[in-house]
C-alpha cells in the first residue's frame, strides 16, 4: 500500500494542535482550554486523535513486515516503549531541575502524555501480533465495557480524590507525590489507559479497512474512493456511538470516559477521510499541506522539543518577551479588553507553533526522519 500523504498531514495537524493548546499564555479562548471535568472542547480532541492515528500507522507499518510475533519484533517494540517512557519522565524531571530541584525525585511526576503513548503503543503492538485481527474491533469495545464497569462501580466520575478509584489506584501504586495535583485524578493515569487503548485499536481497525480496499484489479481512483467511504462509515458509527453513550456516561477527558474514546475516534476517522479526499486524490502539496506534513513526519521528536522549549522559555523569561510583543499589537488598543487579551494569548501560542515549525521544516526538507 502506497504511503498516504493524508496520514502525515493529520498527524502533523494533531501535533501542531497539541503544541498550540498546551502553550496558551494567560487567558485563552474557551475552545483552546481543556474541559475542567465533564464536557468536550476542541483542545480535548488532539491527544486522542494522536492515539488514533498511531493505531492506523501501526497497522500499515506492521503489515509490511508481517504480524508474526518474534523476539526481534518484541525487542524493538519494548525498546521504543522504554524510550518513550524515559523521555516522558525526563521532561518532567527537567521541569523540576531547571527550577532548582534536580534531586527532588520524591516529587517527580511519573505520568504524562508520552508515558500514556508508550503504554498504549506497547499494549496495542502486542495485541496486533498475538490476536487475530478480526477480534480487534470487539477487543476495543470490550475494553470500553470493562472500563465502564470500573468507573461506574469505582465512582470514576466523582470529582474527589477520596472516592475516585482512578486516583486511589494511582496513589496506591505510585504514591500521591508522583501524580498530577491540579485535578481529582491524574489525566494520564494508569486505569484511564484502558479506554485510551481503545482509541489506538479503533485506529488499527481503520488501518485494516484501508488495506482491505487496496484491491489489485481496482483503479487507484476507485480504491481511494472506497477507502474514503469506508472511513466515513466507521467514523460516523463511532461518533454516533459516543454521542449515545454520552447520555449515560458524559464526555470527560480527564478520566477518558468511554463516550470520549468513541466520539474522538469517530471524529478522527472522519477528519482523516476528509483530508484523504482533499489531499490524496490529487496529491495536492500546497503550503498548508507542507506545513502540517513537516510536523507529521517527525511528530514525537517535535512534540518533545516543544515541551523542552516551553520549559526553557518560561524559566528564562523568553515567554514574557514574546507575550509582551504580542501585547503591543493587541492590547495597545484597549488594555482592559478580555477579547483582546485572549487574542494576545492565541497570538503567543501561534508564535510558539511557528518556532517549532522552524525546527520541523529543515528536518522535513532534508528528509531527516527521527523515529523513537
Amino acid at each position: 500500500m502506497a504511503r498516504l500523504l493524508s496520514l502525515d498531514v493529520v498527524r502533523g495537524f494533531t501535533v501542531a494542535s497539541m503544541i498550540l493548546v498546551n502553550n496558551g499564555y494567560g487567558q485563552s479562548f474557551e475552545p483552546l482550554r481543556h474541559a475542567k471535568w465533564n464536557g468536550l472542547s476542541l483542545s480535548d480532541l488532539v491527544f486522542p486523535f494522536f492515539l488514533f492515528i498511531m493505531g492506523v500507522s501501526m497497522f500499515l507499518s506492521l503489515s509490511g513486515r508481517g504480524f508474526d510475533f518474534t523476539p526481534a519484533k518484541f525487542a524493538k517494540i519494548l525498546k521504543r516503549t522504554i524510550l518513550l517512557l524515559l523521555f516522558g519522565i525526563a521532561i518532567n524531571w527537567f521541569d523540576m531541575a531547571i527550577e532548582g530541584s534536580p534531586f527532588a525525585f520524591g516529587e517527580l511526576r511519573f505520568w504524562a502524555v508520552l508515558q500514556r503513548i508508550a503504554v498504549c503503543y506497547l499494549l496495542a503492538s502486542v495485541m496486533a501480533l498475538t490476536i487475530k485481527h478480526r477480534y480487534i474491533l470487539s477487543s476495543a469495545i470490550g475494553l470500553l465495557v470493562i472500563y465502564t464497569l470500573v468507573i461506574v462501580f469505582g465512582h470514576g466520575y466523582a470529582d474527589s480524590k477520596e472516592y475516585n478509584v482512578l486516583y486511589q489506584v494511582d496513589a496506591w501504586l505510585f504514591g500521591e507525590a508522583h501524580l498530577y495535583h491540579k485535578s481529582a485524578v491524574d489525566p494520564e493515569g494508569l486505569l484511564g489507559t484502558i479506554s485510551a487503548l481503545a482509541n489506538v485499536l479503533f485506529g488499527f481497525y481503520c488501518g485494516m479497512k484501508l488495506k482491505a480496499n487496496d484491491k489489485p484489479n481496482s483503479s487507484s481512483e476507485k480504491s481511494l474512493v472506497e477507502k474514503i467511504n469506508s472511513l466515513f462509515t466507521v467514523g460516523a458509527l463511532l461518533a454516533f456511538g459516543g454521542f449515545i453513550v454520552n447520555f449515560a456516561l458524559p464526555y470527560n477527558k480527564r478520566i477518558w470516559s468511554p463516550s470520549f474514546a468513541l466520539i474522538t475516534s469517530g471524529f478522527c476517522a472522519l477528519l482523516l477521510a476528509l483530508v484523504m479526499s482533499a489531499v490524496d486524490r490529487d496529491q495536492r502539496r500546497g503550503a498548508l499541506v507542507t506545513f502540517f506534513q513537516a510536523f507529521g513526519v517527525n511528530a514525537l521528536i517535535i512534540y518533545i522539543a516543544s515541551e523542552l522549549m516551553a520549559i526553557l522559555f518560561g524559566h528564562f523569561g523568553i515567554s514574557d518577551l514574546i507575550y509582551g510583543g504580542c501585547s503591543l499589537i493587541f492590547l495597545s488598543v484597549n488594555p482592559d479588553s478580555i477579547f483582546l487579551t485572549k487574542c494576545t494569548s492565541l497570538a503567543y501560542a501561534l508564535c510558539f507553533v511557528l518556532l517549532n515549525f522552524a525546527i520541523a521544516y529543515p528536518l522535513f526538507k532534508k528528509r531527516i526522519y527521527i523515529k523513537l
